[in-house]
């Protein structure tokens, strides 16, 4: 059963954590997903992913690089795996019809914004509805993740 951990993300932002994310996805050996929600959105986290860190470099492409079955991080607008990602990242609010085919979602939301959270909470119950038992992470006072009971 595919694995929903929601991410509230309170004392850093979007841009400093999904890289932290993907850099522990592939240190593990998985491929990763990032389901954004527009053309712009991908382009967006292309450049973060690019200037993040200028002593790293954190492999991926978008669906409009080519090459996408390649890709250990695929930036897409398109649900779909083209890559044979294990790991799917969910940014923007987006939510899924069908949550099959991956070992672990993460759904990152912005704990700043009071409709991000209205649309996480209905996120998460949709999710239960479906028969998945979602897991919730937040920071810590170390800004370590830390899973809530």
């Amino acid at each position: 059963m595919t694995d929903i951990s929601f991410y509230h993300l309170i004392k850093r932002s979007l841009e400093n954590v999904l890289p932290k994310l993907l850099e522990k996805t592939l240190e593990a050996g998985g491929r990763a997903v990032i389901f954004a929600s527009s053309e712009e959105r991908v382009k967006e986290i292309d450049d973060l992913l690019w200037t993040y860190n200028a002593n790293s470099w954190l492999p991926h492409g978008t669906s409009k690089d080519g090459f996408a079955s390649e890709q250990p991080v695929l930036i897409t607008c398109e649900n779909n795996n083209a890559n044979d990602a294990s790991y799917l990242f969910l940014i923007d609010g987006i939510r899924l019809e069908q949550i099959n085919g991956y070992k672990r979602i993460f759904d990152l939301f912005d704990g700043h914004d009071e409709n991000a959270v209205i649309e996480a909470r209905t996120r998460w119950m949709f999710y239960k509805e479906k028969g998945v038992q979602p897991t919730y992470w937040q920071e810590d006072e170390n800004g370590k993740w830390a899973k809530a009971q």
